[in-house]
């Protein structure tokens, strides 16, 4: 048969393998039974577990031999977890890998079984370590507690099986010595004495600390209150009292419950290091917090350099703010200043310096800034980056815009101006905003892209000086003499407080519709006067009707469904009637 040879060859490298199995037991028994004198000592129960192995292993190879043809595969290796041997709380070692068959929990599992029952014997208990081929034997006394083979030792971490042993027979050995120490009533005597007086202390330390507490409570109320009131800005308070003195209450509270939390912890710690069942619990509580401290004073220490160059960074940042804010001042205030840069765009201007001389610098002190190459940090970053991208749009759009009516100057403070549907007088200019206040006494605020895209007539741009351009229209009859029309026009506005007599007011026709012209008074206002525009303007209206009243002249826009039996015309004996005056000039007789 085809199988058969595969078989036999199967049958006997298990039998092989069963023979070397028996061999590296007796050589094991062998080192471990070899005394100081030279002579082997068997122990029956050693021989009776190397025999019930070496039956397990004799016994998986025949049923192996005898697999079917159809059914002879190699196996996966199976792969096995850690495990630790732990004694009275202890980890001694952590088995990693196979021996003689048995998995590292068998191991572990054995060892922590013997170990028990040769501590409660009180036999030989001196631990001492032994080479052998197939790993380094931890005794303890004349018996071989467990071994350590090349499969325990990580390479990575520098380890071999030498030093894991070396480890692992110090651990012994302090638990060899703490259990003595638990079997020794003057030991467990003068631990509760020292715990007693540590409980003593303990309390003591607490009720000295709720007395601080309520001392420094009241001593810092008493300062707070006096010092809070003196933090005036004019007659306004800065801090509210109210609020400041239930808040140092919580602070104070917050540490108190810190401290008794520390000083619990250290009082716990210490009664756990006095028992030595317990030791291993209050070692670790104590190494927590001296790690914890450790790596905080660690981390503190090694970010001093770095906010040390990131400071210096902001010191040299804040230095050129303040010598280019102080070169653009003079340049402003120059007698012949740049084109660009005037008092109306040097604080713009500077304020851009400024904001890019800190980001440089925010750029250039990022790397130095503590947990700035930390990945939440970096997250961090990334998220507010993609926020101020997506909310951002707007913004800019709002900021541009406020930069080209600064740099164009579309608008000053204190300038009359018409946007839109709406007018008023200019009283702040932002980067983002404009607000203005119409006659009526209402603030509009106007963002700064709406003004870049819409028509602004300004009032005041064209007047020589100080002042704003006030006009308004009426349309008059063909049948009333324009000349008349113009004079009452005039005389309106000369009789209205506020409107300036030089340049004196003009008058223009700028219209000559199908039943009647349309007349537009142009007169510049005095801004010096608290006379909000609206107001002058409506006693300008005012006076026109009056005039027009005065002259009986009817103030009326008038439509033809026909027309009528006499001409709508103005006869030349009409031409100046009352208020206008013939001129010299004029060539109409």
């Amino acid at each position: 048969m085809a199988g058969q040879p595969q078989i036999q060859a199967r049958k006997n490298q298990k039998q092989n393998e069963w023979m070397h199995d028996r061999q590296m037991a007796g050589t094991i028994a062998f080192h471990v039974t070899n005394d100081s004198s030279g002579g082997s000592i068997v122990r029956p129960r050693f021989i009776f577990w190397l025999a019930a192995l070496a039956s397990l292993l004799f016994s998986l190879s025949a049923s192996a031999v005898t697999t079917p043809p159809g059914k002879l595969q190699n196996p996966p290796t199976e792969q096995h977890e850690d495990a630790s041997l732990f004694l009275f709380n202890r980890k001694v070692i952590t088995f990693k890998a196979d021996f003689l068959g048995a998995p590292p929990s068998i191991r572990a599992e054995r060892a922590h079984t013997l170990l028990e029952n040769m501590l409660s014997d009180g036999e030989d208990l001196t631990v001492s370590i032994r080479s052998n081929p197939e790993g380094e034997l931890v005794m303890l006394g004349n018996r071989m507690a467990f071994a350590v083979t090349a499969g325990d030792a990580d390479p990575l971490l520098g380890q071999t099986p030498a030093s894991v042993a070396q480890a692992a027979a110090a651990q012994l050995s302090q638990i060899v010595s703490e259990t003595r120490e638990s079997r020794n009533m003057h030991s467990i005597l003068l631990s509760c004495l020292f715990t007693l007086a540590a409980t003593a202390c303990y309390l003591f330390l607490l009720w000295i600390m709720k007395k601080v507490r309520v001392w420094v409570t009241g001593l810092l109320m008493r300062q707070a209150e006096q010092h809070v009131r003196k933090l005036r800005i004019g007659d306004t308070q800065i801090l509210d009292i109210q609020h400041l003195l239930p808040a140092l209450g919580h602070l104070l509270v917050a540490l108190h419950w810190l401290l008794m939390a520390l000083l619990t912890y250290e009082w716990l710690s210490f009664v756990f290091r006095q028992f030595p069942y317990t030791r291993p619990w209050g070692e670790s509580l104590n190494d927590y917090l001296t790690g914890i401290l450790t790596e905080v004073f660690g981390s503190i220490v090694s970010a001093v350099p770095g906010l040390g160059i990131a400071l210096v960074i902001f010191l040299l940042a804040r230095l050129c703010t303040k010598l280019m804010g102080q070169v653009f001042e003079r340049m402003a205030n120059a007698d012949q200043p740049i084109s660009w840069l005037n008092q109306e765009t040097m604080p713009t201007t500077r304020r851009l310096f400024s904001i890019a001389i800190w980001l440089f610098a925010i750029a250039m002190a990022y790397p130095y800034l503590p947990g700035s190459q930390s990945e939440a940090f970096k997250g961090l970053s990334v998220l507010l980056g993609i926020m101020v991208s997506l909310g951002s749009s707007s913004l800019v759009g709002q900021g541009a815009a406020g930069l080209i009516l600064t740099y164009t100057r579309t608008l000053r403070i204190g300038e009359y101006v018409r946007i839109g549907e709406h007018e008023g007088t200019v009283v702040a200019m932002g980067m983002f905003t404009t607000r203005i206040r119409t006659g009526l006494g209402e603030e509009l605020c106007l963002p700064n892209s709406v003004i870049a895209s819409t028509v602004t007539k300004n009032y005041s741009r064209t007047v020589k000086g100080a002042g704003y351009i006030i006009d308004t229209t009426v349309t008059i009859g063909y049948d009333t003499p324009w000349r008349q029309v113009e004079a009452m026009l005039l005389e309106a506005a000369k009789m209205t407080p506020g409107i300036l007599e030089s340049p004196p007011p003009v008058v223009f026709q700028t219209a000559l519709s199908d039943f009647y012209p349309e007349y537009r008074l142009v007169a510049q206002a005095i801004p010096a006067q608290p006379r909000p525009r609206a107001e002058i303007l409506t006693m300008l209206h005012a006076n026109i009707q009056d005039v027009f009243n005065r002259y009986d002249v009817q103030i009326m826009s008038p439509h033809y469904m026909d027309d009528t039996a006499t001409a709508k015309v103005v006869k030349p004996e009409n031409w100046y009637l009352k208020p206008a005056a013939k001129e010299k000039s004029d060539s109409h007789a």
